[in-house]
């Protein structure tokens, strides 16, 4: 059946306006594009970037497009697919608590890449990705109801890329309805727990997403024809009342730690138990995480690679209790086989709590016991994970993340330029702020 088409959303992806925003979603929109390019900038020190760059020099030659973190120029296409393997690469991107996934990530890749095609503002760029989230958020909903399953976060990337690219583009209505349609039906349905039990660069399907996202605007630019998307199905229009009214952007929570965010409950409830009772990691006798069953579901293999390192419950944890902080320096693959790490490891344990369960997904909760050597036991409170969308995520809260993430390889005077330069909405071109950050 093919449905009567009334370009509400698409009405929306195009004619929104940054000044129409409420002051909130603005804010939130400078604090997304933040912690994107600090992904973007983490990813870019990766073995997945470095394997999305050199596939891209090789099928997509030419352009004068420039990848963050790199000093390679490539076309629309190239720098969508770099940016995608770079995007997700540290897993320390913005995620929705109901869609069970990762929405900033899945689009950024390509619309950055649109938006610097284009040279377009710095603040148009932001507009773009205040809707790219309206949109992906309520398309991830109507596709895990009509799937029935749930999917890894590039799924999301097509539709939310293909809308962002196609408002910088300047599709019509109905070019736009024919990309869009073309995104929602070519997505890739990735099984996001085949990932989390086998973790590998596979884990999110970013790439992959926000490729298929862009590659719908060019075939709809082309003639080819789409039909039907399922925020067009009647059982789904309702998600789009809210639009302009409800902003899912404010909804986000945001991720201080370079792992699952299902680990990051118990890496907080060990980081408060050190802080709060002083003992040390050589200490620690046992430790027993209570979660719900998704989180216990990732894996704890011991890693051979960053991916295996974040895509994990016990290592990140045992990191944290060891290091103090889960990060760059704790993840990166040179940083893997840490002998006190590995110990640590041994003596951790994972329940699923019936109460945790309960409360899934709405919220994402854990707590630990721990055992000290000397037969002290400690029980931490209940943890949500640091970042939620109840924390009203600001500037300071992301100015601190961003400083504390990138200290491995930014010094303070380029954090302090790289922070100027993406704070402040205007007119200043998105391309000349990207070659700034780029002359590191």
């Amino acid at each position: 059946m093919i449905f009567e088409t009334d370009y509400r959303l698409e009405n929306f992806i195009l004619g929104a306006k940054w000044e129409d925003f409420p002051g909130k979603v603005q804010d939130r929109a400078v604090v997304c594009s933040i912690d994107l390019m600090m992904a973007l900038l983490l990813g870019s020190r990766g073995k997945q970037h470095e394997v999305g760059l050199k596939l891209a020099k090789q099928v997509f030659q030419g352009g004068e497009v420039p990848v963050v973190g790199s000093g390679e120029r490539l076309s629309f296409l190239g720098a969508t697919m770099a940016m995608g393997h770079a995007s997700n690469s540290f897993d320390i991107d913005d995620g929705h608590n109901m869609i069970k996934g990762h929405p900033g990530t899945s689009f950024v890749g390509g619309i950055l890449s649109s938006a610097l095609e284009r040279d377009i503002s710095y603040t148009s760029y932001l507009t773009a990705l205040v809707v790219a989230y309206e949109v992906a958020v309520r398309w991830a909903l109507a596709l895990q109801d009509h799937y029935g399953f749930l999917h890894s976060t590039g799924a999301y990337g097509a539709f939310g890329t293909a809308a962002g690219v196609g408002r910088i583009f300047g599709l019509g209505p109905e070019t736009l309805n024919r990309a869009l349609s073309i995104a929602d039906f070519h997505a890739p349905l990735a099984p996001v727990m085949h990932a989390v039990e086998y973790p590998s660069m596979n884990k999110d399907a970013v790439p992959f997403g926000t490729l298929v996202g862009a590659i719908a605007v060019m075939e709809a630019m082309a003639g080819y024809i789409g039909k039907t998307h399922l925020l067009e199905m009647p059982e789904y229009r309702h998600l789009l009342d809210t639009l302009g009214s409800r902003y899912e952007i404010t909804n986000l929570y945001f991720k201080p730690f370079t792992c699952c965010r299902w680990a990051h409950q118990p890496i907080a409830a060990c980081l408060a138990l050190m802080k709060d009772h002083g003992f040390s990691a050589d200490e620690v006798e046992h430790v027993k995480v209570n979660t719900f069953v998704a989180a216990s579901r990732l894996s704890k293999i011991v890693p051979t690679n960053t991916d295996e390192a974040q895509y994990n419950i016990a290592y990140p944890v045992a990191a944290a209790l060891v290091h103090g902080d889960v990060g760059y320096s704790q993840v990166c693959d040179e940083a893997l086989g840490n002998e006190k790490v590995l110990e640590m490891m041994k003596k951790l344990e994972f329940v699923v709590d019936p109460a945790m369960e309960n409360q899934f997904p709405q919220k994402r909760l854990a707590w630990v016991e721990i055992r000290l050597e000397s037969g002290k036991a400690l029980q931490s409170e209940v943890f949500a994970a640091p970042g939620e969308a109840s924390d009203n995520v600001d500037m300071v809260w992301i100015t601190e993340k961003f400083k504390r993430i990138t200290r491995p390889f930014l010094c303070p005077g380029r954090q302090e330029k790289w922070l100027s330069l993406l704070s402040k909405p205007g007119d200043l071109g998105i391309r000349e702020v990207v070659e700034e950050l780029n002359r590191d």
